[in-house]
C-alpha cells in the first residue's frame, strides 16, 4: 500500500466513482434529541461527495414527521421521505417514515408495516443490519442521540462486514442511552461529536478507494506489504499469545485496514509503527481480528432442525437421566452457547424420558472480556428481535436498569473459559459440538488440523454443527451429514485417533475459585522443588479449604481419602471425602473456624479400594499468613495398622469396645454438628418461607405487567421526545418570522389594522395609535367603538364591503388637524387561500397634499 496521489484526491471527494460503482450508503439512527444532533451532523457533510443518507429515527406511529422540513435547512442536499421503492441516489438524504420498517437491498429502498405498532421496535437495527448484508464492501452505521439499545445489533453486524462504526459522543447527546449501549458493547469504532463524523466518514472510505487507485497506478511491490504484515503478526503474538498467522490473509488485511482508515495510517509499515507505541491499540486490533460477531437463534432453521431432527435422534439412542457433554468453541459473548442450552432443554422436554436428560455446556474463546461479559448472561433489550416472548418468559428475567439476564437454572448448565481452540487441549467425551462461522476466517492448513481435533473429540455418533458457510470438506469420511442444508452431522463409528496436534507448552495453573484469589507463583526454584519433594514423599497429605469446604489447593497424595464425585464437577471436600470420612468431617470446618483451635479426629476408619484404613485428621483455621487467612487446612495421618498377635479373650472385647466407643463419640458429635446447623437454617427458613411464598406470585404477575409496560412507555417517550423535538423547532421558526414581520412593520411607518370577518381588531401596529385611539386590551373589540382622528365615516362600511365582494378598496381621506392619508383595505387571505378578514394601511401623504395645494396656488 502506499500514500494517497496528489491528483487523486477528487476521487477521494467522489467517492462513487472509486468504489465497485455502487453507492456508498450511510445509515444514521437516532432517537430522542436526535434532532439537535442531525442538524450538526448534516451542517458539516459535504453536498458533493458521493454519499446517500438514510436517516432512521424512532416515530410516534400516528404522527407527521416534519423531519424531512427540518433538515433541509441543514443540508443543500435534497431531502425526501422514502416511499417504497425509492432507488438510492448519490448526495441525498432519505428519511424514514412513521410506522414503518425500512430495509435496502440492491441499492433499493424498501418499507414494510411492522407486526405491533408500539411497544419495543427496533428499526434502526433493522435496517442497520439490510445495509450490512447489502453493501458487502464498506457499510458505514452512526448511531446519535436516542434512549435504549437500538442500534447496536445493527453496528455489530456492519463491524462483521469490515464496514465503519461510529457514534456520538455521549457527553454531547441529549439522550445517550444508545450510545453508551453501543461502546459498552464494544461495536464502536469512532466515537465523536456528530460535527465531526461526516470527515471521518469520507477519511474511511476515501482513504479505502485511494489505497485502490495508487495500489492500480503503482507497481506491486508485496515483499514490503508482506514484511510489514509479518511485524504486525508478531506483535500480535507477542502482546496475546495468539498465533493470527494461519488466518486467511484476506481476512487479516480487512480488519487491518479498518484500523489504519480510522487512525489515518497510509502503510501496514505506518501502521506497525503506531502499534510498537500504542498497547491498546494492539488490544483493540486484537479483538477486531477475533470477528466476535454473533446473536441468538442465528439461522433459525438450524436451531429448528437441531431441536426437532438431531437432537431427538442423539436422545434415542441414551438410558434416560443421563448427562451429555457439550462443547461450543469461539463462543464470544455466549448467544450461542446459551442458545444451545435452550434448544437443548426445549428437545428433552418434548422427547418426554422418565428422567430428565441434562446437558453440561463448555464454551469457549480466546477474547477473555467476551468470556466474562458471557458468563454475567446479561443482555441488552434488543435480543427480543432474536428470542421470542415465550422463550423469554422462560429463560430471562428483566434487569431493573433495561436489558435481560439469564435465568440461573439455564446458567447453570454452562461453564465458560478462555480457550486457544489452535493450540489449546481440546475438550473430550462430548456429544455435541457446535463451532458455527469460525473455520471460515481459517486458512486451509489450519482447517486440516481443527476437523480431526473435532472428531477426536466427540463421542461416536456425536453431533458435529457448522456454520451455513462451512462443511467437513476433505473430511467427510468422518463426520456423516444429518441435515447438510443445515450443515448438521454425526460423528461416523471411524475409530478415534489423536491428531496430529501440537498443543503449546503452557505452565500448570492450580484451580481456584472465582472469588478465591490465586495462590503465587514462584518459579521453578531449587528451594521449591526441594519443598515438593519433601512434601510428595514424607509430609502427609493436606487439602486447603475455604469455609464451605470448597477445595483451593492440594498438597501430597490425597487420593486414599477423596475422590472425585459422581456427577457434575464438584470440588467440595465433603462431597470428595470416601466414606467413613464424609461423616466426621461433618460441621468440623465450622467449628475449627469457630473455636480458632486445631480439632484431632483420632482413628476414623476410611473405605479405601477394596479395604479400609485409620487415619487421623487434623483440622485448623488459618491466621497467617495474610493470603490465607480465613481458610482452613486439613491434614491427613495414616495411622500404621499394628501388627498381628494373639490376644486374650478379654483384651480383645476391650480393644472392640474402645475402637467402637471413639467411633459412637466421633458419630456423636459430628450429629450434634450437623443439628445445631440444620437448627439455624431451619429457624431462618421458617421465618423467611412465608413471607416470600405470600409475595413470589404478586412478583411475578407484577414484573410481567411491569415489563410490557415499560417496553410501551419507553417506546411512547421516545415518540414525544422527537414530537416535542420538532414542534419545538417549528415554534423557533415562527419567533424568528414573528420577529421579522414585526421589524418589518415597525421599519415602514405605515400604520396597519388587521380585522376578523366580524370587523372586530385582530391586531394592530404601533404607528396606528397615531390615528386610532388603541390599547392591547381593545384586540377583540369591534373597530367601529375605536375613537379615530379621520373623516372617515364609512371606514367600518367600505371594510365589510372588501370583505364582501373581495375587491380591494383604496381612498384619500383627511384628519381633524390637516394631515392626509391613503387608505387601503384588501381582503386576509392565509396560505391556504381562506379569507378570514381585512387589512387596512394608512399611509400618511400629508406631505404630498401640500405639494399639490402649493402647485395648484402657483398656477401654471
Amino acid at each position: 500500500m502506499s500514500d494517497l496521489p496528489q491528483d487523486s484526491s477528487q476521487a477521494v471527494r467522489h467517492i462513487s466513482l472509486v468504489e465497485s460503482g455502487r453507492i456508498p450508503v450511510v445509515g444514521i439512527g437516532c432517537s430522542a434529541g436526535g434532532l439537535e444532533a442531525l442538524n450538526q451532523f448534516f451542517s458539516a457533510a459535504p453536498s458533493d461527495a458521493g454519499l446517500a443518507f438514510v436517516v432512521v429515527q424512532h416515530l410516534s406511529p400516528t404522527h407527521h414527521s416534519a423531519l424531512p422540513e427540518l433538515l433541509r435547512a441543514s443540508t443543500s442536499m435534497p431531502v425526501e421521505e422514502v416511499t417504497d421503492g425509492t432507488v438510492v441516489h448519490p448526495d441525498h438524504v432519505y428519511v424514514i417514515p412513521p410506522n414503518c420498517d425500512l430495509s435496502l437491498l440492491q441499492g433499493v429502498l424498501h418499507l414494510t408495516v411492522p407486526s405491533a405498532a408500539r411497544g419495543l421496535r427496533l428499526p434502526i437495527d433493522h435496517f442497520l443490519i439490510s445495509l450490512a448484508d447489502d453493501c458487502q464492501d464498506k457499510p458505514v452505521g452512526v448511531l446519535l442521540s436516542g434512549m435504549g439499545s437500538d442500534g447496536v445489533l445493527g453496528l455489530a453486524a456492519i463491524k462483521a462486514r469490515a464496514g465503519l462504526t461510529l457514534v456520538q459522543e455521549p457527553a454531547s447527546a441529549g439522550a445517550d442511552g444508545m450510545p453508551s449501549s453501543a461502546i459498552k458493547a464494544r461495536v464502536a469504532d469512532i466515537i465523536a461529536k456528530p460535527q465531526e463524523l461526516p470527515e471521518r466518514i469520507l477519511e474511511f472510505l476515501g482513504r479505502a478507494a485511494s489505497h485502490r487507485v495508487a495500489n492500480e497506478a503503482a507497481a506491486p511491490n508485496p515483499g514490503d506489504d508482506s514484511a510489514a504484515l509479518a511485524k504486525i503478526l508478531l506483535l500480535l503474538h507477542t502482546a496475546s499469545g495468539s498465533d493470527f498467522s494461519l488466518y486467511k490473509s484476506n481476512t487479516l488485511l480487512r480488519r487491518i485496514e479498518r484500523r489504519m482508515a480510522v487512525h489515518h495510517r497510509a502503510s501496514l509499515d505506518d501502521y506497525a509503527r503506531l502499534l510498537q507505541g500504542e498497547p491498546q491499540e494492539l488490544g483493540l486490533l486484537f479483538r477486531e481480528c477475533l470477528i466476535g460477531v454473533t446473536s441468538f437463534f442465528r439461522d433459525p432453521a438450524v436451531w429448528d432442525q437441531l431441536r426437532d431432527v438431531a437432537l431427538p435422534q442423539l436422545l434415542a439412542r441414551f438410558p434416560a437421566g443421563k448427562i451429555l457433554r457439550a462443547w461450543v468453541p469461539a463462543c464470544s459473548t455466549g448467544e450461542e452457547a446459551y442458545t444451545l442450552a435452550m434448544v437443548f432443554t426445549e428437545a428433552a422436554r418434548a422427547f418426554g424420558s422418565s428422567i430428565p436428560f441434562t446437558l453440561q455446556i463448555f464454551a469457549t474463546d480466546l477474547d477473555d472480556t467476551a468470556v466474562e461479559f458471557a458468563r454475567k448472561g446479561v443482555y441488552p433489550a434488543s435480543i427480543a428481535a432474536d428470542v421470542s416472548a415465550e422463550r423469554l418468559a422462560e429463560f430471562f428475567s428483566a434487569e431493573e436498569g433495561g436489558g435481560f439476564r439469564v435465568k440461573k437454572h439455564l446458567r447453570e448448565m454452562l461453564v465458560f473459559a478462555k480457550q486457544n481452540l489452535a493450540s489449546d487441549p481440546p475438550f473430550t467425551r462430548l456429544d455435541i459440538l457446535s463451532c458455527r462461522n469460525l473455520l471460515i476466517y481459517f486458512d486451509v492448513a489450519l482447517q486440516r488440523r481443527i476437523l480431526p481435533l473435532f472428531h477426536y473429540a466427540l463421542n461416536p455418533d456425536g453431533l458435529l454443527v457448522l456454520g451455513s458457510a462451512e462443511s467437513a470438506g476433505s473430511f467427510e469420511q468422518m463426520f456423516v451429514p444429518i441435515r447438510p442444508k443445515e450443515r448438521i452431522y454425526r460423528r461416523s463409528q471411524q475409530p478415534r485417533g489423536l491428531p496430529s496436534l501440537n498443543f503449546s507448552q503452557q505452565r500448570p495453573t492450580i484451580l481456584t475459585l472465582p472469588d478465591e484469589p490465586p495462590i503465587p507463583d514462584r518459579g521453578e526454584a531449587i528451594g521449591r522443588l526441594t519443598d515438593q519433594l519433601v512434601q510428595q514423599t514424607w509430609a502427609p497429605a493436606a487439602v486447603l479449604v475455604n469455609a464451605n469446604g470448597d477445595i483451593l489447593y492440594i498438597s501430597g497424595r490425597t487420593g486414599k481419602y477423596l475422590e472425585p464425585a459422581v456427577g457434575r464437577t464438584n470440588i467440595n471436600i465433603h462431597a470428595m471425602a470416601r466414606e467413613g470420612l464424609r461423616e466426621a468431617l461433618a460441621g468440623v470446618i465450622h467449628r475449627a473456624i469457630a473455636e480458632e483451635r486445631p480439632i484431632l479426629l483420632r482413628g476414623l476408619r476410611v473405605g479405601t479400594n477394596g479395604g479400609t484404613q485409620v487415619v487421623n485428621v487434623t483440622v485448623q483455621a488459618l491466621d497467617k499468613p495474610e493470603l490465607l487467612r480465613g481458610r482452613v487446612i486439613v491434614v491427613f495421618s495414616d495411622v500404621a495398622t499394628p501388627a498381628k498377635r494373639r490376644k486374650s479373650v478379654g483384651a480383645g472385647t476391650s480393644d472392640s469396645q474402645g475402637g467402637l466407643q471413639d467411633e459412637l463419640q466421633q458419630a456423636r458429635d459430628a450429629l450434634q454438628a450437623t443439628h445445631e446447623a440444620m437448627q439455624i437454617s431451619v429457624e431462618e427458613l421458617q421465618s423467611s418461607n412465608e413471607e416470600l411464598q405470600s409475595t413470589n406470585e404478586e412478583l411475578q404477575s407484577t414484573n410481567e405487567e411491569l415489563t410490557t409496560s415499560k417496553e410501551e412507555l419507553q417506546s411512547v417517550n421516545e415518540e414525544l421526545q422527537t414530537v416535542n423535538a420538532e414542534l419545538q423547532s417549528k415554534v423557533d421558526d415562527l419567533t424568528r418570522v414573528k420577529n421579522d414581520m414585526a421589524n418589518l412593520l415597525n421599519s415602514t411607518d405605515i400604520a396597519t389594522i388587521f380585522l376578523d370577518a366580524n370587523m372586530n381588531v385582530r391586531q394592530f401596529t404601533p404607528y396606528a395609535v397615531k390615528l386610532f385611539r388603541l390599547i392591547p386590551g381593545d384586540i377583540g373589540r369591534p373597530l367601529a367603538h375605536v375613537v379615530n382622528d379621520l373623516d372617515y365615516p364609512q371606514l367600518v362600511v367600505d371594510a365589510a364591503e372588501v370583505l364582501r365582494t373581495l375587491v380591494f378598496k383604496e381612498t384619500t381621506v383627511a384628519t381633524a388637524d390637516g394631515r392626509w392619508y391613503r387608505v387601503r383595505a384588501m381582503p386576509y387571505r392565509t396560505q391556504d387561500n381562506v379569507i378570514e378578514g381585512v387589512v387596512i394601511t394608512f399611509t400618511d401623504v400629508t406631505a404630498i397634499k401640500q405639494l399639490e395645494a402649493e402647485l395648484r396656488s402657483h398656477g401654471p
